[in-house]
């Protein structure tokens, strides 16, 4: 059952609308990466806020009488059909998992999910509950079948137990070169990081240039609390991952994460046999520098 927002809640969330607005008219082709945690599906849940005209987003009131009903959360989106992978009539086999979704308006970021071959079950079962609930397609990137069978065949199903650099080498194949894929050709991508999240994000910029990737980043969750995510989460009704209940609150593959214990770090249960010094898997690998300014794309009136 959603329930109203307290003023600041409310303050906090219609930033966020405001934020997000400002970036998809800037970037009509942003993506927005998600790992289904709470604060993917928190910012996916913001993007169908977006209005279908320029300028102007829906926002909350902590007053009940001015506040919209869950029920009215209603996608401003027409839904992306299979027709993704079409184009004057022709077919694009490899375009549903090679081409992450953008809206027909051009104007919503489009939702893609690396499916690393090792995710949870929870986690894939995510994508079908995000879909139904908001009309979109959540494309998913997979890692190059061939890279996978080499990597095994040469050190193991598991080997990144085995070594940092085995590690590293598994989340590249897995993780990074899908999503490499995922970005080319686009302008800027949205991620869900947050300082609150580990010690190597603590001077997360909201806005960054990223030069691993060569496009915009944004964090618009960088300076939340995991307090004020839950809140919001909580208030609106916006779905989540069944594993943030079991003790994950950072998720990844199944075989890289486990459950974290009282008074442990955010992201103490991701790659939990390595030391604690640098807990990224190259996803992010710039997440304190080159801040930049964003500039409201709204004209003046």
């Amino acid at each position: 059952m959603a329930s109203p927002l307290t003023t600041p809640l409310a303050d906090r969330w219609n930033a966020l609308l405001q934020l997000l607005d400002g970036i998809a008219q800037e970037h009509p082709d942003a993506l927005l990466a998600s790992s289904m945690g709470v604060e993917d599906t928190l910012l996916i849940h913001a993007l169908m806020q977006l209005p279908t005209r320029p300028g102007a987003c829906r926002t909350w009131s902590a007053d009940s009488e001015n506040r919209p009903q869950r029920d009215q959360f209603l996608p401003n989106l027409q839904p992306n059909s299979r027709a993704i992978g079409q184009k004057d009539g022709e077919k694009w086999a490899a375009a549903v998992d090679l081409q992450p979704a953008t809206s027909k308006s051009g104007r919503f970021p489009g939702v893609f999910m690396l499916d690393t071959g090792r995710l949870h079950q929870e986690t894939l079962d995510m994508v079908g509950v995000i879909e139904q609930r908001y009309g979109i397609n959540v494309q998913l990137m997979h890692p190059k079948p061939e890279a996978v069978k080499d990597y095994i065949a040469t050190h193991g199903l598991n080997a990144f137990y085995e070594s940092v650099e085995l590690r590293k080498l598994c989340c590249d194949i897995r993780k990074v070169e899908p999503l490499r894929r995922a970005l080319a050709g686009h302008s800027a991508w949205i991620t869900g990081q947050r300082r609150e999240q580990s010690s190597t994000r603590a001077e997360l910029p909201e806005t960054q240039w990223d030069e691993a990737f060569g496009l915009h980043k944004y964090n618009p969750l960088a300076s939340w609390s995991t307090d004020e995510v839950w809140a919001v989460v909580r208030a609106l009704g916006i779905p989540y991952n069944p594993l943030h209940d079991r003790g994950y609150p950072s998720i990844g593959c199944e075989c890289c994460t486990r459950a974290i214990r009282p008074g442990e770090d955010i992201r103490a249960g991701r790659w939990w046999w390595e030391q604690r010094n640098n807990a990224e898997c190259g996803l992010h690998t710039s997440v304190n520098a080159h801040h930049h300014e964003h500039t409201d794309p709204t004209p003046a009136a």
